[in-house]
């Protein structure tokens, strides 16, 4: 397994196992981490108060990757997502992470994007398309 993606397995497993294993070794003190559903960290610091504070209120059941993808300085990593919430709420969904890194392998750059899980193709019953109106249940 290549470098950047043991470091990102290790990143992944903080959130599973809810312990800091390293976020001063991995993120530079500069970093910038967007979430899929708009919240911005703008360096290190903030990412470990988002991380401690998050895991006050929740914890990740599952945080499996798909698959890597490596092209000079950066990495996309395919993964599917489930949290559940201490007031009840459960989120769950597929996504990927694209991030930059520096030239001594930590990350500057962490940018998730989401998808839905509930699939449907609004041309199945009609040329005319049929959306469902329901909200994306992890926004």
């Amino acid at each position: 397994m290549n470098e950047r993606e043991k470091i990102i397995r290790r990143w992944f497993d903080m959130w599973l196992e809810q312990q800091d294993f390293g976020i001063d070794e991995i993120f530079t003190e500069d970093v910038l981490y967007t979430e899929s559903w708009s919240p911005q960290y703008c360096n290190r610091k903030t990412v470990k108060h988002w991380f401690q504070e998050w895991n006050t209120r929740g914890k990740v059941v599952a945080w499996e990757i798909k698959q890597f993808f490596h092209k000079e300085n950066q990495t996309i990593v395919e993964w599917y997502f489930k949290n559940e919430m201490d007031n009840g709420s459960i989120e769950e969904f597929d996504g990927i992470s694209l991030i930059e890194w520096t030239d001594e392998t930590k990350i500057k750059s962490l940018k998730e994007f989401g998808c839905n899980l509930n699939h449907y193709n609004p041309y199945e019953h009609s040329d005319t398309p049929q959306f469902r109106n329901e909200k994306a249940n992890w926004f």
